[in-house]
């Protein structure tokens, strides 16, 4: 995050926009991931699943991207899925279109189907491939994307890696040493990305990390990210990964953000995990990433979460003002106080 990012940001939320948008952009995907968040029964609220909604291809996706984009005008638009890829010849169309723009954009993929080489060349685009552990893991979970099929489809491209650590992983030391010592010799790799997987309230399942080992994760992360400059886990990212915000609407990812699902109207709430995200235990990168740039210093005292609440009171009358799209703090605020969000909000804002 460089300062310049920090001022656009604030600019945005001046003027009453939401900074960060994500879309799913399709319900398909060839894999079938345990404890993927997306395909959850209560990602949508529980009315309906990601695999049951009517998604969009074709000019249909391509305009309607672009409408969400010129609705909220975000600095940054994070792609989907499903598995994002799968809608490849739709983004060769909306992603030059966003750089063209200044927009800076993400498409998060499995790694199953190989990255255009166009695409590599767009300004302001990051292609982050998911690889949940070693090939022990990993190709069991996201079979068939597996490690052979992946390092194929990434020969000669540029990308970021992300782990999601699970409890799984634990399994005898040296483990995540290893993950990172291969990843960052990979010469197609620029950063490689940790969040800790992040559970449903109630929730009770093998991925689920224990206190104890989201604690031993406080002196490793940072440790291997001394040996391995690519593995962006420092010590105060880390701090604020294992020390999560209380609430959506105590998140700052969560408040500037807005996320909608593959009709393109449906919204994800309260976060990017939809349904009853249990807070504290999450483990959301782009969560902790905003928690640990809010609070640092611009001068004095004034820390960046104080630039931006402040400026989230002026962007909210600005918004009302100029009947704009309402900004994602706002629902946040609203959401929160709400006891039941059960249902799936449908808005065309």
């Amino acid at each position: 995050m460089q300062t310049i990012h920090i001022l656009k940001s604030w600019g945005k939320v001046l003027l009453g926009h939401t900074p960060m948008l994500s879309i799913e952009v399709t319900r398909e995907c060839p894999l079938r991931c345990p404890g993927c968040y997306a395909f959850g029964s209560d990602h949508l609220g529980g009315e309906m699943t990601l695999r049951e909604l009517a998604d969009k291809r074709g000019d249909d996706l391509v305009n309607g991207v672009l409408d969400l984009v010129d609705r909220h005008k975000p600095l940054h638009v994070t792609l989907v899925g499903g598995e994002p890829m799968v809608r490849h010849r739709e983004l060769g169309r909306i992603l030059p279109e966003l750089s063209r723009r200044g927009i800076f954009s993400m498409v998060v993929t499995s790694g199953i189907l190989p990255i255009p080489y166009p695409w590599i060349e767009l300004p302001r685009l990051t292609v982050a491939v998911s690889i949940d552990g070693l090939p022990e893991h990993h190709n069991v979970r996201r079979h068939p994307a597996t490690y052979e099929r992946i390092l194929g489809n990434l020969a000669g491209r540029t990308v970021n890696i992300h782990l999601t650590i699970t409890a799984q992983m634990f399994t005898r030391p040296g483990y995540f040493e290893e993950y990172a010592r291969f990843w960052s010799a990979r010469p197609e790799v620029r950063h490689i990305w940790v969040s800790l997987y992040s559970p449903q309230q109630g929730e009770q399942s093998a991925e689920r990390l224990s206190p104890a080992q989201r604690e031993m994760l406080a002196a490793e992360l940072p440790r291997l990210h001394r040996l391995y400059p690519k593995l962006l886990t420092s010590a105060g990212y880390v701090r604020a990964l294992l020390h999560p915000p209380a609430s959506p609407a105590d998140c700052t990812f969560s408040r500037l953000s807005k996320n909608y699902s593959a009709d393109l109207r449906t919204h994800v709430e309260p976060c990017v995990f939809g349904g009853n995200p249990d807070c504290s235990q999450c483990g959301c990168s782009a969560s902790a990433g905003a928690q640990w740039v809010s609070g640092m210093r611009l001068a004095g005292p004034l820390k960046v979460r104080h630039l931006m609440h402040g400026s989230m009171a002026v962007g909210s009358a600005v918004a009302h003002l100029q009947d704009a799209a309402r900004p994602a703090w706002i629902e946040r605020i609203e959401g929160s106080a709400k006891p039941d969000r059960a249902l799936v909000q449908i808005s065309m804002d």
